[in-house]
């Protein structure tokens, strides 16, 4: 049996990464304007401060402005909404991205709803999850945003393919289950709690796993020739010193039954921060009453 194709996000990101930073070019040729994207990070979790040194780099490389904040770990709830207020009044940034998960001492709803649904470059706020639901212009979740672009870029017309999502998260799969709807997939969201999970799974011509079990979707849980997005990153013990990130699909295993497939790492990561720097090309153009700009397909 064949191998599957490997669906290559990081140069789909790169690709992506490109078109955007040609878009504020002209943005700022044309209306003297520059994206300002704001990340708040909480704390000093590793893997937390890894990813807002990316989003930084490729921020400034695009030719926006990047505002970090950084606040201690045990900072109070009044202090980080004192922040995200700071930061809607601000007219140089035009998005904001609070890094999850926030302290345990900390309530993240608060926050999420305390951000100004225009300058939500994450797609959390419920405006903004009501706005994707009814199929209005709103910003949408980074992560399901970029599986939906591999998706299009791997398959194209979506219409009457079943699609299966594995996890129902406010953060990624409610939000994938509605894309896929726009994409005029019939969509089944599935979880922990789904009865003969396996046997829905095997239905599927797409089938998104977003669960964080590591390597939970075995090979006879995938429909021969179904597209699989993976975006789980699970760290487990490798050799020597080192962990192994693998995702929640079984690669090697589905690789032989799956007619494309995304790696770990390497395939769903390198979207995420490729779509948050769309969403925050947007949300200028938004807030300064231009034309919005379509998720591009080829670039």
């Amino acid at each position: 049996m064949s191998q599957a194709t490997l669906i290559d996000g990081k140069a789909i990101a790169a690709g992506l990464r490109s078109w955007i930073g040609e878009q504020i070019a002209q943005l700022t040729s044309k209306h003297g304007l520059k994206p300002g994207l704001a990340v708040v990070l909480v704390g000093e979790d590793p893997a937390s401060q890894v990813y807002v040194r990316s989003k930084r780099k490729t921020a400034v490389k695009l030719g926006m402005e990047s505002f970090e904040h950084t606040l201690p770990a045990d900072v109070d709830q009044q202090t980080v909404l004192a922040l995200v207020q700071q930061l809607n009044d601000d007219p140089k940034v035009h998005g904001i991205l609070v890094q999850l998960p926030l302290p345990a001492h900390l309530d993240d709803k608060p926050v999420i709803l305390a951000i100004d649904p225009l300058k939500d470059a994450d797609g959390l706020h419920p405006e903004n999850a009501g706005r994707l639901m009814a199929g209005e212009t709103g910003m949408v979740s980074c992560t399901p945003l970029g599986c939906q672009l591999l998706l299009r870029r791997q398959i194209g017309d979506m219409t009457g393919k079943d699609a299966v999502v594995i996890g129902r998260s406010l953060l990624f799969g409610k939000p994938m289950a509605q894309l896929l709807l726009s994409e005029n997939c019939t969509v089944t969201t599935a979880h922990s709690r789904t009865a003969d999970l396996a046997g829905h799974c095997r239905r599927a011509d797409i089938l998104v796993a977003a669960v964080g079990r590591p390597e939970m979707v075995k090979a006879d849980w995938v429909k021969p020739g179904a597209v699989v997005i993976d975006v789980g990153i699970n760290r487990l013990p490798g050799d020597g010193d080192k962990d192994r990130l693998v995702g929640d699909v079984d690669f090697d295993a589905v690789s032989s039954v799956a007619s494309a497939i995304t790696p770990v790492p390497g395939g769903v990561g390198p979207m995420t921060i490729a779509c948050l720097m769309f969403n925050a090309l947007r949300a200028v153009r938004l807030q300064n009453g231009l034309e919005d700009v379509a998720l591009p397909t080829s670039f």
